[in-house]
């Protein structure tokens, strides 16, 4: 993914509320699964870490990453912005 590409999905990602919050039972295999659903779903979601998480939320989007097959767009802070390109649902058109 091109520098380009992540800006523009950090703008649109800009104005996006989370969709799954992270708490002190950290990944789980049904908050994978949900974010795998909404992913395809979507194509660009965002999760925020809670305070009472003790993992980095580095780390939780990395493994997130690994685990749903995607890309992560961003870390702000305690904010997670994954994307991964629908196969049947295709909504956001990335420049080249």
């Amino acid at each position: 993914m091109t520098s380009k590409q992540r800006a523009y999905l950090r703008g649109l990602a800009s104005t996006m509320d989370p969709i799954f919050r992270i708490g002190k039972s950290s990944v789980s295999p049904e908050l994978t699964k949900g974010i795998d659903e909404a992913l395809e779903a979507r194509e660009l979601i965002k999760v925020s870490v809670l305070n009472n998480c003790a993992d980095d939320a580095r780390e939780i989007a990395d493994t997130l990453a690994a685990r749903t097959r995607s890309v992560v767009v961003q870390v702000m802070g305690h904010k997670i912005t994954l994307y991964r390109e629908s196969k049947k649902n295709k909504k956001i058109q990335l420049p080249k």
